[in-house]
């Protein structure tokens, strides 16, 4: 029997009416490290529809109760959800999502990590040349998890013949998928122009929802975006880590939103290192390069707090 500590339960509707709102749905990505609870709860004040967790390695978190306790922190507040599996066999794909079933809204099934270490591991973008496996994933969760609402999606990167990728996509549909994320790269691409075509041509052939990813920084790019691929949902992430008020039409990160940061963290008991590094994000763009210099080099709450006092004043 799985347990998870410290966690209730919560009354859950279908996540995919959010599709029908006739505008795209803003998305936080799964962000190793920085889409935690408390980053979710800051995004969650400025217009953000939905949150991923940070990608989870299912097989760690079924063999280690500290696993699950670590990797995987809610509240009440926190929906919708959306937790984010690495996997690579249907059977502890579906205990997972059954564990995390009762706290959240769906689970995704990572197929476009591009890490070496992922893809040696079997997971990740790998997945996108193993679509018998995938759907083999898709039809366990589906069959295991009693409610009919509960969401069951994937986030893929493309392959250079994006016709190999509508197939994939096609296949998943048939099995059961929710929606599809679809980050515009192949798994070799780094830095480079995000492939929007290939996108538009994966939603014209697909009727389950799909969501764009890849280099979203601004609410003109979601607008963009949209109107170029038709897409339901647009997924952001280093553009929400430079600016969490994106999704509210804050063009660089407000001064009440970095108090709000300092508010959730400190009430969350952020460690120090995470704290820090997305105040590092969100002032990048607001602060001098001497500022800059002086911040990255704090290493106290305290000094975070005077600091900002000192250069910025209260929101």
């Amino acid at each position: 029997m799985i347990i998870v500590h410290n966690k209730l339960p919560m009354d859950s509707g279908n996540i995919t009416d959010l599709f029908h709102r006739g505008r795209p749905v803003r998305v936080c990505a799964p962000m190793v490290r920085y889409s935690k609870l408390a980053f979710r709860c800051l995004v969650r004040r400025y217009d953000c529809d939905v949150c991923f967790t940070p990608m989870i390695v299912a097989a760690d978190f079924m063999r280690s109760a500290k696993a699950r306790d670590s990797e995987f922190t809610t509240n009440k507040t926190d929906r919708p959800l959306i937790v984010q599996f690495a996997a690579k066999d249907a059977q502890t794909l579906a205990d997972a999502a059954c564990v995390v079933s009762p706290f959240s809204d769906g689970v995704d099934l990572n197929c476009g990590c591009p890490q070496r270490w992922a893809v040696s591991e079997g997971y990740g973008a790998c997945l996108i040349n193993k679509p018998e496996l995938v759907k083999d994933m898709v039809r366990h969760v589906r069959n295991q998890i009693d409610n009919p609402n509960y969401a069951v999606s994937i986030k893929i990167r493309i392959h250079k013949d994006v016709r190999k990728t509508v197939d994939l996509c096609q296949k998943m549909e048939a099995a059961g998928v929710s929606w599809i994320t679809v980050h515009g790269r192949t798994a070799d691409e780094r830095h480079q122009p995000v492939h929007y075509d290939a996108i538009k041509t994966i939603k014209d052939s697909l009727s389950i929802p799909v969501i764009a990813n890849g280099d979203i920084k601004s609410m003109q790019d979601v607008e963009a975006v949209y109107e170029l691929t038709g897409v339901d949902g647009v997924m952001a992430a280093r553009g929400l880590l430079a600016n969490p008020a994106m999704f509210a039409g804050y063009e660089e990160t407000p001064l009440q939103c970095v108090w709000d940061w300092v508010d959730i963290a400190v009430e969350h008991g952020t460690p120090f290192t995470c704290f820090h590094h997305h105040l590092i994000y969100m002032l990048e763009r607001i602060s001098s390069q001497p500022e800059r210099r002086v911040f990255n080099n704090l290493s106290s709450t305290s000094a975070v707090v005077d600091f900002l006092h000192n250069a910025y004043g209260s929101a």
